[in-house]
């Protein structure tokens, strides 16, 4: 395929996991192509309005909100806004589109995604859009019936758009934690976090803001006095939101040992590649990488989310031994005796890591791209 230069809008965000592979697509059709021209487009105030200029990429934001599902005073005077600024957004998308003359729209999902696409679509512009989750968002539904082209990380998507247009892509990761493993980087992993080589390890990760779940599981494991765990290591990521608590709690129990906690990993790589068995909530990027490192994971989906969209992507992999899941109700009491167990079961983390990096889906970035220049 000749990858000519190209005028291509990206829009969406709202949260990592759809800013993450929007950015990943441009950074591959850059590559592509040098001389390529991308325009993002987001919401104002969310955070794509900074990560995506820190790499390199113009934005312009929509004055777009979404409905809040929580019955608060305030929640009710935003929704009652949402019309018009839906409105507003799809008037100020037609400009932008007008303006920037894009060959292709793509859409990742979120906010911005809706009025982009749809002013893109009624003036005939190609698009496509990505869908990063097990369970279809409501915008991407919405406009499923007017794009060309659909890449969906999941099997089985054909429930919620035209079996015609689906392609099986993935979703696009980082280059670091795309690949299982080798013995070296663990060796090297494990000499980075200090880790003792002759034991065991768990890798807790709750996210760059953490989870109260996952850390008050770690908490109540710690308090009955770490059972099961006499030979494992444990790194835990608490979050940002919740270090200064964590600090206090390990400060009070000066005894145990073997427990690192971090508020943030930067080499998530790393972290990866020194566990043995992880436990993760289950957003759409995170669980790409964990299929893409090979990883025997346990899933603890997030209840707060829409559609429950989590608990989706966690049973495309429990439905093929791919994964186990607790329930975030169950977690506190479930959650670190289930990891021991797994963690005491060498045959079946190595059945769950051959399940798992068998569904991964490595090249994504350059399977949307070849759909982009289809449709160019």
């Amino acid at each position: 395929m000749e990858y000519k230069p190209i005028r291509a809008i990206i829009s969406g965000g709202g949260t990592g996991g759809h800013i993450f592979p929007a950015v990943s697509i441009a950074h591959k059709l850059k590559e592509l192509n040098p001389d390529t021209e991308i325009l993002f487009v987001g919401a104002q105030g969310k955070m794509e309005m900074e990560k995506v200029p820190a790499e390199g990429f113009e934005i312009v934001g929509l004055p777009m909100v979404g409905m809040q599902r929580r019955l608060t005073l305030k929640n009710i005077l935003n929704n009652l806004t949402v019309p018009f600024r839906v409105l507003g957004s799809i008037r100020e998308a037609k400009a932008i589109v007008k303006k920037f003359k894009p060959d292709v729209a793509v859409g990742v999902g979120g906010y911005a995604s809706a009025p982009l696409l749809w002013a893109a679509t009624g003036m005939k512009i190609p698009a496509l859009i990505q869908e990063q989750n097990g369970f279809a968002g409501l915008t991407n539904k919405l406009l499923g019936g007017r794009v060309q082209s659909i890449c969906v990380a999941y099997e089985g998507m054909d429930k919620f758009f035209p079996a015609s247009k689906i392609v099986l892509s993935g979703n696009p990761i980082r280059p670091a934690v795309s690949k299982v493993p080798t013995p070296a980087m663990k060796a090297e992993a494990l000499e980075y976090y200090g880790l003792h080589p002759g034991k065991k390890h768990l890798f807790v990760v709750g996210g760059s803001l953490g989870s109260g779940t996952l850390n008050h599981a770690m908490k109540h494991w710690i308090q009955d006095g770490c059972p099961g765990g006499e030979n494992v290591e444990v790194i835990w990521q608490c979050g940002k939101y919740y270090k200064k608590e964590t600090d206090a709690f390990m400060e009070a129990h000066p005894d145990v040992k073997g427990i690192v906690h971090y508020d943030f990993i930067a080499r998530m790589d790393l972290a990866y590649a020194a566990a043995d068995v992880v436990i993760s909530r289950s957003g759409a990027s995170t669980v790409s990488e964990l299929c893409a490192m090979g990883k025997a994971t346990i899933f603890v989906p997030s209840p707060n989310v829409a559609e429950d969209h989590q608990t989706h992507n966690a049973m495309a992999l429990v439905r093929k031994d791919a994964a186990m899941l607790v329930k975030d109700a169950d977690a506190i009491d479930d959650l670190l005796p289930t990891a021991m167990g797994l963690l005491a079961s060498p045959d079946r983390i190595a059945r769950l890591e051959k399940n798992a990096g068998n569904m991964a889906l490595r090249n994504a970035a350059q399977v949307i791209c070849d759909e982009i220049y289809k449709l160019v």
